[in-house]
């Protein structure tokens, strides 16, 4: 993990869409699952965005993870991210 005063290296967790609305929701975690950063972009805007494996994210953009089993699976899915993507490959 890259932890700097400036940016905290968050790693893509969850990937969940939205039928009718079209819309794709994006969670990124760093390896303790203890804070998040959620995005939500249009199928469209995805399509021409790259989404990677991982992103440094300033502290202050994170929300806490308040529930015990969420922030596990986060913690989880973030270490093996971390294990088996370079942060800017394309996921």
């Amino acid at each position: 993990m890259t932890d700097s005063e400036e940016t905290v290296r968050c790693w893509l967790v969850e990937r969940s869409s939205y039928g009718d609305e079209r819309m794709v929701t994006l969670v990124y975690a760093p390896p303790e699952g203890d804070r998040q950063l959620t995005k939500q972009l249009s199928t469209n805007l995805l399509m021409r965005t790259a989404v990677t494996a991982a992103r440094e994210v300033e502290p202050d953009r994170l929300a806490p993870v308040e529930d015990g089993a969420t922030r596990e699976r986060y913690a989880t899915e973030a270490t093996r991210m971390a294990e088996t993507h370079d942060p800017d490959e394309e996921v």
